[in-house]
């Protein structure tokens, strides 16, 4: 089976995502997401310019061929760009193949090792009140796991806190805005939180929280040891992972458990934090990590270790790439959790999918192939708007922080 055209289609359904197509000689298609939050125009061009030639008359059944072309023929390897167009390609490769069998996607990765995937939802509160309601409006609503962010007071804006009444959606303007930060006020503020939601909701839901990337690893270690006595489910991201040794230190102070990865694009990113039990949980993702075939070896190396998955799943990952992680999620042993953040309601007509939610869990569906299409003409009425995510600066001087 041969590839015979291949396209990339972008649209803003509310936010920007990036799709490619590939066609073939037999009439199946597939489909990748590509989507990049902040640089979608990027990877478009690195898919038009430099990889859709490539594609054309290639068989598409060597996945795996393919997949090592892009990395080992480009020369300039890894980085969230190409990691991104190369799990596009990889995606709709493996949609196709899937089609072609006539099999949903999880059946060619091994089938089902679970009956269904356990999700978190997202509450995020302007105050602790306003938090603690959002937990029980998730907990209402059949989530069983919920990642809680709240305002801080003294900080203007804040991380997973959204302006006005609507869901919250970083990439806000069409240059940069500004967040401020105090790791101070912060460290005093989170466990505050937590002793509220624990109080509110008891100790059988679990609780998930995101430094995103905010502290020093003492901070970190000291933040991990307050919040102990709630049990989360994991701390996430709680310095930047650059430098994966810093996990070491992080790890002697604390047992709150780790998760980290939804910024790794490769299995390089996280050798370490996995081989030396650094983290608990993997987040990267399929489409910033290399696709399915790459993120199998992360969830191989994962599982030798102890170490299980928790994909990052907000809403500037595509529907696409939410109905292949599902798909992954259901096969793969080493599962841990996954993120869901709802799309809305025009994003879901421009793709619509298999997938489904029910009290707490989601499942991919049995449609072959990985479950999710595009409406190609109703993408076509709401064109890429150029966004970008905040900066972040500390508010005493105003130094450039981490975002």
């Amino acid at each position: 089976m041969k590839i015979t055209n291949a396209k990339v289609i972008v649209c803003c359904p509310g936010r920007n995502f990036v799709t490619l197509k590939i066609e073939t000689d037999e009439g199946l298609t597939g489909l990748g997401d590509a989507s990049l939050n902040g640089r979608e125009l990027a990877v478009a061009s690195y898919l038009n310019d430099h990889v859709l030639p490539m594609l054309i008359g290639r068989d598409a059944h060597r996945i795996e061929d393919t997949w090592q072309l892009l990395y080992r023929g480009a020369y300039w390897r890894r980085g969230p760009v190409t990691m991104s167009a190369i799990a596009a390609v990889d995606t709709a490769l493996w949609d196709i193949k899937a089609k072609a069998a006539n099999l949903p996607l999880y059946q060619l990765l091994g089938g089902a090792s679970r009956e269904r995937v356990l999700v978190y939802a997202h509450a995020n509160g302007r105050d602790i009140g306003h938090a603690v309601e959002e937990v029980q409006r998730k907990v209402a609503l059949g989530y069983r796991a919920v990642r809680v962010q709240s305002g801080v007071p003294g900080l203007e804006k804040v991380y997973g806190v959204a302006r006005g009444n609507g869901p919250y959606e970083p990439a806000d303007g069409a240059l940069p805005s500004e967040e401020d930060w105090d790791s101070a006020k912060y460290l005093r503020h989170a466990p505050k939180l937590f002793d509220a939601v624990r109080q509110a909701v008891g100790d059988e839901l679990q609780l998930l929280h995101d430094v995103h990337h905010r502290l020093t690893p003492i901070e970190a270690a000291r933040l991990g040891q307050d919040l102990e006595p709630h049990r989360l489910f994991w701390m996430e991201d709680p310095t930047p992972a650059e430098a994966q040794e810093a996990f070491r230190l992080i790890r002697r102070h604390t047992t709150t458990p780790l998760a980290v990865g939804e910024i790794f694009n490769t299995i390089w990113d996280c050798k370490t934090l996995i081989e030396e039990q650094l983290i608990d949980y993997i987040r990267t993702t399929v489409v910033h990590a290399g696709g399915i075939t790459h993120l199998r070896r992360i969830a191989d190396l994962a599982a030798l270790h102890q170490v299980r998955t928790g994909c990052h799943g907000a809403t500037d990952l595509s529907p696409v790439c939410m109905g292949a992680a599902l798909h992954f999620d259901l096969s793969v042993p080493n599962f841990g959790i996954q993120e869901h953040m709802p799309h809305n309601a025009l994003t879901d007509e421009v793709f619509p999918h298999a997938y489904s939610f029910h009290e707490g869990f989601m499942h991919p569906g049995e449609v072959p192939g990985h479950g999710v299409t595009i409406d190609e003409a109703l993408a076509a009425k709401y064109p890429y708007q150029r966004a970008y995510l905040p900066v972040n600066r500390l508010q005493h001087d105003g130094t450039l922080w981490n975002w």
